[in-house]
């Protein structure tokens, strides 16, 4: 079984307006984190800028949350702009939800094929495997890594689920032979 890795390259850009320029794409930048401290309440916001006119806005992470109730580690992450606590949350389907975004996953990872060819005996079965929930259509996936077209994919893959619905979980694909 040959093994394909979808990875992450980079963030990907948040699509909304932007309520200056009303432009529609946004970007977290360098990942940052807003961290405002009122008496014993803390506010947490993740930093996001209009990519027309550098429009700072704010998506709420934590609003009025008591000091106590967070793990020493997670307040750290935040103080210090942790990379991978920024993703977490960008990629968060609830926060997506409560500040009405989109993700915009174009040019925001790439698919690894390993460079063995396919002298194995047909057919040949090919595991794809997720790193980060980028939503693509299986076929789309598909034609990028055998450099076939579309309608090639439908005739000689064998897939349990459609190939034209986009997914963002694993998935085991046949390759069949060309005839």
């Amino acid at each position: 079984m040959l093994p394909w890795v979808v990875r992450r390259t980079r963030l990907p850009l948040l699509s909304t307006r932007c309520p200056d320029c009303r432009a529609g794409s946004f970007t977290t930048g360098q990942g940052r984190f807003r961290v405002n401290a009122n008496g014993k309440l803390l506010d947490v916001w993740l930093l996001v800028r209009c990519l027309a006119c550098d429009h700072t806005s704010k998506l709420t992470v934590h609003e009025r949350a008591a000091v106590g109730s967070f793990d020493p580690a997670l307040l750290d992450g935040y103080l210090a702009n942790d990379p991978a606590l920024v993703a977490s949350w960008l990629l968060d389907p609830f926060m997506a939800r409560r500040h009405r975004f989109a993700l915009d996953w174009k040019g925001a990872w790439r698919l690894e094929v390993p460079q063995a060819g396919f002298d194995e005996t047909w057919p040949v079965r090919i595991q794809v495997r997720f790193q980060d929930p980028v939503p693509v259509r299986r076929d789309r996936l598909i034609a990028q890594g055998l450099g076939l077209s579309r309608n090639e994919v439908r005739s000689r893959v064998k897939c349990d689920a459609s190939l034209r619905r986009s997914t963002i979980a694993g998935f085991t694909f046949v390759l069949m032979p060309r005839g």
